[in-house]
């Protein structure tokens, strides 16, 4: 955990990744195989001679009929092709945080990350929390985290700004942290951000990973 104080300010930013400032993440490898062209294959084509009919057999030898030229089998027809594969689902983003933690992870050349809507009710309950008890914390919000699907990576990123909602000023302070930046450029898939606003004025903002 990592507690910073913005100078000339009140605004203090935490990070927490899912067991401890090192994310363990599986990667696995698909093998796609692509069908190889088959060539049509081309039908032999009978000949069939025309021209001098004259009998040029010697006499004692009883001139046969000419053979039927067998015809030609149809060339087999090619195989169906397979159909295209469909493309993949659109990356879902519901907030300007996501927007901003997304062109971070694209300079970086990491896949962007798609909104969760479980994730979101994570980050709502947070962002409340931390706006009625007046300070910044973490509770359970990487095991709620870890609810919210199959993944086995967790994190979440928590801060204020004493002047409301401020997602511009919030990933400018997020990625000049080291461990709220490790979070941003995480192994993750899903991303879901929330803000909540007290009584003073004071913006509180949840931004949960899995």
């Amino acid at each position: 955990m990592r507690v910073l104080t913005w100078l000339g300010g009140i605004v203090v930013v935490v990070a927490l990744g899912w067991g401890g400032t090192a994310v363990a993440h599986r990667s696995v490898e698909s093998a796609l195989t692509a069908s190889r062209p088959v060539a049509a294959t081309s039908a032999s084509s009978g000949l069939d001679y025309s021209g001098d009919t004259r009998d040029v057999r010697p006499p004692h030898v009883k001139p046969q009929p000419s053979p039927i030229p067998t015809p030609a089998a149809p060339a087999a027809a090619p195989p169906p092709a397979r159909p295209a594969p469909p493309p993949p689902a659109a990356i879902v983003v519901r907030s300007t945080q996501q927007t901003l933690i997304n062109q971070d992870r694209a300079r970086y050349g990491l896949a962007p990350l798609t909104w969760n809507s479980c994730l979101f009710n994570v980050a709502v309950s947070n962002a409340q929390r931390m706006s009625a008890q007046g300070f910044i914390s973490h509770t359970n919000g990487p095991n709620a985290d870890l609810s919210c699907g199959p993944t086995r990576q967790a994190g979440e990123n928590v801060g204020y700004w004493s002047a409301g909602v401020n997602d511009t000023q919030l990933n400018t302070m997020f990625m000049n942290s080291a461990d709220h930046r490790a979070n941003i450029l995480g192994p993750y898939h899903y991303v879901a951000t929330a803000w909540a606003v007290d009584s003073r004025g004071y913006g509180y903002i949840a931004v949960e990973f899995s």
